[in-house]
C-alpha cells in the first residue's frame, strides 16, 4: 500500500507565488511560436490552471505541477511538466530506474520490464492502458533508455503502438535546509492515424499528473516523508 497524497504534502510542487513565473519562464525557454513570446502583455491572466493561449498552445498548474502542452507540426505534441519533491535526486533516480517495478506504483501502467539490448545498453518493455470512451485501450512501446547519473534519463521510441515517443527525465538538486529536487519530464509524442491525437494528449497529461505525485509518494514509502 502507497500513502496517499491527500495524508502527505509530497507533492507539494513549484510555490505558489513562483509557479506562474515557472510557466511563463519555461514557455519562453522551449522557444514556443507566441506573437509576443516576452510577455502577455497588461492582460496577463493569474489563474494559470485554465490558461489557453491559442488552440495550440496550453500551459496548467495544477496540485503543485506545472504542465505544459504545445502542439506540433501535424500530429506531434509536446508535453512537458515539472514540480518540486522533497527529496534528494539519488533517491528520486533510484525510482525512475527501478524499471521492472514501474508499473506496481505507476498509475495506467500495465507492465515495465527490461529486455535485453543487442549492443548492451538499457531497453525497456512497457504497456499503458486507457480507456477512451468507455473502450478499454491498451499501447505497448520498446524504448531504448540511456542514463547520466543522477541528472537525467532520456529514451526513444524502437517499435511500438506509436509514430513517436521521444523525450527525458531531468533531475535537478535545489538549494535550501532539506533536500528538494526539482523533476521534470518532457515528451515528444506523434500517435499513429487510429488514435486521436489531441485526445491522447489530454490523457497523457492527466496520467503525467498523476504519475509525479506517484513518485512523490513511492519515494515516501522507500525513504520516508520528509
Amino acid at each position: 500500500m502507497t500513502a496517499s497524497s491527500n495524508d502527505l504534502p509530497l507533492s507539494e510542487g513549484l510555490p505558489l507565488e513562483e509557479a506562474d513565473v515557472w510557466v511563463r519562464e519555461d514557455r519562453r525557454a522551449l522557444g514556443l511560436a507566441l506573437s509576443s513570446p516576452d510577455d502577455f502583455g497588461e492582460d496577463e491572466p493569474e489563474n494559470f490552471e485554465e490558461l489557453i493561449l491559442d488552440d495550440d498552445i496550453a500551459d496548467r498548474l495544477e496540485d503543485g505541477i506545472a504542465v505544459h502542452t504545445e502542439k506540433r507540426v501535424g500530429r506531434q505534441r509536446r508535453i512537458h511538466a515539472i514540480t518540486d519533491l522533497p527529496f534528494t535526486a539519488d533517491q528520486l533516480w533510484q525510482i525512475l530506474t527501478d524499471y521492472d517495478n514501474l508499473a506496481s506504483f505507476i498509475p495506467n501502467l500495465t507492465r515495465s520490464r527490461r529486455l535485453s539490448h543487442p549492443d548492451g545498453g538499457i531497453r525497456l518493455e512497457q504497456v499503458g492502458s486507457q480507456r477512451f470512451l468507455n473502450v478499454s485501450f491498451c499501447a505497448r512501446v520498446v524504448l531504448d533508455a540511456v542514463e547520466t547519473f543522477p541528472q537525467e534519463l532520456t529514451f526513444s521510441l524502437v517499435e511500438g503502438d506509436f509514430r513517436q515517443f521521444e523525450g527525458k527525465w531531468r533531475l535537478e538538486p535545489l538549494t535550501g535546509a532539506s533536500p528538494r529536487t526539482r523533476l521534470s519530464y518532457d515528451l515528444l509524442i506523434c500517435p499513429p492515424r487510429a488514435m486521436p491525437a489531441g485526445l491522447i494528449e489530454r490523457h497523457i497529461r492527466k496520467d503525467l499528473i498523476r504519475n509525479l505525485h506517484a513518485i512523490g509518494e513511492r519515494a515516501a514509502v522507500l525513504f520516508g516523508a520528509s
